[in-house]
């Protein structure tokens, strides 16, 4: 092999490695969504008990401002704000399915 070849395979050691990062990272936050359901379900009890609607606006605002605050740059922070924005409307529906779920099984 010739040593021009060799180098050609230098980005492609460096784009596995830094996918390998990428995979650790997906799942350490798809493990920390999943303990985030599992407390937004626990929240949508409290709630359903206290008779408090699943949707808290200012809750989420205050969300919004804790996440943006880490972000490094405006980009980043874009960013954060369109993913926590998926993020909190998973967490309402997954919280009114609970509460949906809670009703029917106490109706029975």
């Amino acid at each position: 092999m010739s040593e021009g070849r060799a180098m050609n395979h230098e980005p492609w050691r460096e784009l596995e490695e830094w996918r390998g990062k990428i995979d650790e990272i997906d799942r350490q936050v798809a493990a920390l969504l999943c303990q985030r359901l599992q407390f937004a379900g626990n929240i949508s009890a409290v709630k359903s008990r206290m008779g408090e609607t699943v949707l808290q606006p200012e809750r989420e605002k205050e969300v919004f401002i804790n996440v943006l605050g880490h972000a490094d740059s405006p980009a980043m922070s874009q960013a954060l704000e369109r993913i926590y924005h998926s993020i909190l409307n998973e967490s309402r529906l997954f919280q009114q399915e609970c509460k949906d779920g809670q009703q029917n099984h106490s109706s029975r």
